[in-house]
């Protein structure tokens, strides 16, 4: 056939497949020859195992085989320009389906490449004929905007491929629109292999209760922008890229534009190679940011969304997911950014800012993804809420802090086991926090010469005041912001009484002397 003949050209790649690629093309082509023609298949392997290169073989071969035409589907157009680029490479010659593409030439193409948003607009405007479409491939197929497109392709094969068999919509679930999952090598092989390197993860306890969640069933941008965008969460971003991540190239992933400019700002001020990059920026804008971040050995990128997908730069070291996600899918995304393996590096870092690590378990678990696709519904219900998550976290002082109060052996106070203990004899909640201040009191005079010194220490602990607030408050079901914001005040106020008033019988119990004058 004529299409055909231009169909396929010799192979300008010399990229050899890998025995678990060619295994999963052995595996989905044994389903086009056994199950019927409009069968809807999904395919799954972990970001960075190389799904384009295997869906770019199976066109090659269909194409040489069958004498139907091919249509990739992408939803964003780095990924429809990526995926046209990789099929050129394995000699498949192809028409992008693009807003300004002219397709008086299409009977000359036997693939096609269109961004799904396009190809709906020109099919339903009768532009483009997919009457001899034998096989359909849809990129990122856990995004529920393709679905809109099946109805147009009643009689042809669909292969969807994913890293996670998860829709973006909750009341969507794939199983809905695919058949059939067929699940490739798992994280750890690929990583046991040397195909992904190992993430070493930096887990930090956040409180998240203030987060709300919104209609799609994530934490609302609004009220990840409160947070996040506060002086002392970008405050303890920056501590953390310091000592887990200095000198190191980074991308770090925000929910919210102002967020993420905070962040820039804050790592300027800092004097930090760091650049933004939202939605917002032009191609040539983007085009000039990635080149930079290429680049420069110890660049910092902060980012909202767009760099989940269709983004490849090998020489990240670190993730910093400095925001929470109810989404599985996107923590695999966001993690596995930073995946590539390139030279000498077989290792990357994550600093977690979200509990997102205790919420969906590491970066590259056994997860059984055939249960997650066919009870969706299931695996999401099953997830850790935040107070549950937040109940099992053991408050620690912050290093510099902690060093201070190097006289004291333990720091530590269990306001929940105490006020758990206290309800339980039948006493007022309020001794709960008298006894968390004569706690406080006594750590900061261990560490004292006299009460000056101790009200000095006092004035480091805000941190850890609160912390035992809110936990305070979630034990009496009070959390309003006025209210905490009334009992630190008044906790700081009584601290400071309790030290001024009781300094020198607290210094005399714990050394047996009184101090000095």
């Amino acid at each position: 056939m004529a299409e055909q003949a231009i169909g396929l050209q010799a192979k300008k790649t010399d990229k050899e497949l890998y025995s678990y690629q060619k295994g999963a093309i052995d595996q989905i082509f044994d389903k086009f020859e056994t199950a019927q023609e409009d069968y809807h298949l999904l395919y799954q392997l972990p970001t960075g195992g190389g799904k384009t290169v295997i869906f770019s073989e199976i066109v090659r071969q269909y194409l040489k085989n069958h004498s139907k035409k091919v249509l990739v589907m992408t939803h964003r157009v780095e990924l429809c320009n990526q995926t046209s680029e990789m099929l050129t490479g394995f000699g498949v010659v192809n028409k992008v389906v693009n807003s300004t593409a002219n397709l008086d030439d299409q009977d000359r193409y036997s693939c096609f490449v269109a961004m799904v948003e396009t190809l709906n607009n020109r099919l339903n405007d009768n532009q483009l004929d997919i009457s001899d479409i034998g096989l359909v491939i849809i990129d990122e197929a856990h995004y529920n905007s393709f679905t809109k497109l099946f109805k147009f392709f009643e009689k042809s094969f669909i292969l969807g491929v994913t890293a996670t068999p998860l829709s973006s919509n909750k009341g969507l679930p794939m199983k809905d629109n695919y058949d059939e999952l067929i699940t490739g090598e798992t994280i750890v092989s690929l990583i046991e292999n040397e195909f992904l390197a190992r993430a070493e993860v930096f887990q930090y306890d956040m409180g998240l209760t203030s987060l709300e969640i919104g209609s799609n069933g994530d934490y609302t941008v609004k009220s990840s922008e409160d947070l996040y965008s506060s002086t002392s969460m970008l405050d303890k971003l920056l501590e953390a890229y310091k000592k887990h991540s200095t000198g190191k190239k980074t991308l770090i992933f925000n929910n919210g534009i102002n967020t993420s400019v905070q962040v820039y700002y804050t790592f300027k001020a800092a004097g930090l190679p760091v650049a933004h990059l939202d939605n917002t920026a032009t191609k040539k804008q983007r085009k000039q940011i990635l080149q930079w971040f290429k680049e420069t050995p110890d660049a910092i990128l902060t980012s909202v969304s767009i760099l989940t997908t269709g983004f490849d730069e090998p020489t990240i070291d670190t993730i910093i997911l400095n925001r929470a996600t109810k989404s599985l899918t996107l923590y695999y995304q966001m993690i596995g950014r930073g995946s590539r393996i390139l030279n000498n590096k077989d290792k990357f870092s994550v600093i977690d800012l979200g509990n997102n690590n205790y919420r969906f378990g590491p970066w590259g678990a056994d997860l059984d993804w055939q249960t997650i696709f066919k009870s969706p519904k299931f695996f999401v219900e099953r997830l850790q809420n935040d107070e549950d998550i937040e109940g099992r976290f053991k408050h620690e002082m912050p290093e510099e802090i902690r060093k201070e109060f190097s006289k004291s052996e333990d720091v530590y106070f269990d306001l929940k086991d105490i006020y758990i203990t206290a309800i339980a004899k039948g006493e007022s909640s309020k001794v709960v926090l008298e006894r968390s201040i004569a706690q406080h009191a006594k750590i900061c005079t261990e560490n004292s010469e006299d009460v000056y010194d101790a009200l000095a220490l006092a004035k480091l602990l805000n941190g850890d005041i609160d912390q035992r607030i809110q936990t305070y408050a979630k034990c009496i079901s009070r959390s309003t912001f006025n209210f905490l914001s009334w009992l630190k005040d008044d906790y700081q106020k009584k601290l400071n009484a309790y030290l001024r008033q009781n300094f020198d019988a607290i210094f005399e119990e714990i050394h047996g002397f009184p101090p000095e004058d």
